[in-house]
């Protein structure tokens, strides 16, 4: 078996991914040459890896970029892969499946839809993506998505056959670039919420802002940490009452700081108001941390309530905040559902149980592929579980 993973950002879950599945067979990696370099450090040496030409077309999508699409092409051809496996994030993939369309095609979608704020219809970025996300639907054999919530929504809102898609856990993408830089037996630093991650309005950082007076007023010395970037900060700023108890890092945060951030923190949180997954659960897990999270999208399916984390409603402030002071009150109950998480990651969520799925969707994929109908079997996708709570 020979399998091509191409990706055009996902770089950590791509490696991870790539890491794994080359210790059962033959692995080629794509990657851009865009910001990768700082990634390549981490790829399993048994990995064969091609680095294109992608940064002097990033954001242009036209005849120009031909030569970058014809190198993919040829080193894909060299490579004479059973499957090719991409990660749905970019507009190049376009023109570049049809032009793939003669190897068995695999698609992982991370996000099924816009989030709330990227939708803008007369945007053509927003357009492009939603192409990109229509041709991922369509052209691919085999999907994989990040739980039984976005299954649901390709198979009932986009008619996406059953049998197509398959749900595998997030895994730990993100996890180890910042073991890497952990410190051992490092505990928390008093009583910390870290919100971390890409800011934008989906991700509720307003409705943890509300819920910091009610968190400070049960536990005087908590300190809310927000480390990230994306949006304009300054309505967010001005909606902070007390700004005493803030610790703002409105930057790309490397992963030596966001090692030390995860280590520093008795609690992570994330009070999103819509989501697909999160990559801050496992990594919040890796660290020993308990989460907590919103009922939203596919969240609620890699949290066990109560035993790695709470789960409360979206929009919700009184909620967050209840949940978040029972464990800022309770270091024992946080240590207790941070190991929980961490065996939770390395058992259901570890790359060698996700691995497993891959390669038994690829091993059908190719017989059926040559057969020109899915197997008769195939009523159905056969799923691993993605977490602890049925929803």
């Amino acid at each position: 078996m020979r399998v091509a993973c191409l990706t055009f950002w996902f770089y950590d879950y791509t490696i991870q991914m790539a890491n794994e599945l080359a210790r059962h067979t033959e692995v080629l990696l794509l990657l851009p040459d865009y910001r990768s370099e700082e990634y390549l450090e981490g790829i399993d040496p048994k990995v064969k890896v091609h680095i294109f030409g992608y940064s002097r077309y990033a954001g242009r999508l036209g005849p120009s970029c031909y030569p970058m699409l014809k190198e993919i092409v040829t080193a894909v051809n060299d490579f004479e892969p059973d499957v090719i496996h991409f990660q749905v994030n970019n507009p190049m993939l376009c023109p570049l499946l049809p032009m793939l369309r003669k190897y068995p095609l695999v698609a992982t979608f991370h996000d099924i839809e816009p989030h709330p704020g990227e939708d803008r219809l007369l945007d053509i970025g927003s357009l492009l993506y939603r192409l990109t996300l229509f041709m991922s639907r369509v052209l691919p054999d085999r999907i994989f998505v990040h739980g039984k919530a976005l299954r649901e929504i390709l198979v009932e809102n986009h008619r996406i056959p059953g049998w197509k898609v398959h749900v595998i856990p997030i895994g730990e993408h993100e996890v180890a670039p910042f073991v890497k830089f952990e410190q051992e037996g490092l505990e928390p630093e008093g009583s910390r919420v870290l919100f971390f991650g890409r800011i934008h309005r989906y991700k509720g950082l307003d409705c943890l802002i509300q819920a910091e007076p009610l968190i400070t007023r049960e536990v005087p010395d908590a300190r809310i940490v927000i480390a990230g970037t994306g949006e304009d900060f300054g309505r967010y700023q001005e909606a902070m009452a007390g700004r005493d108890a803030f610790e703002v890092y409105n930057y790309r945060i490397s992963y030596e700081e966001g090692a030390r951030l995860f280590q520093q923190a008795s609690v992570v949180a994330l009070p999103y108001l819509e989501a697909s997954q999160s990559g801050v659960i496992p990594t919040a897990y890796g660290f020993r941390r308990p989460v907590v999270v919103t009922d939203v999208g596919s969240l609620p399916e890699v949290v066990d309530d109560a035993r790695t984390g709470y789960i409360v409603p979206p929009r919700d402030p009184v909620a967050l905040a209840g949940a978040i002071v029972s464990l800022l009150k309770d270091p024992a109950a946080c240590r207790r559902m941070g190991d929980a998480g961490y065996m939770k990651l390395k058992t259901e969520m570890a790359w060698e149980t996700i691995a497993r799925s891959l390669l038994a969707v690829y091993n059908e994929l190719v017989p059926a592929r040559e057969r020109g109908t899915p197997p008769a079997d195939e009523t159905f996708a056969e799923t691993v579980p993605a977490g602890g709570n049925e929803r």
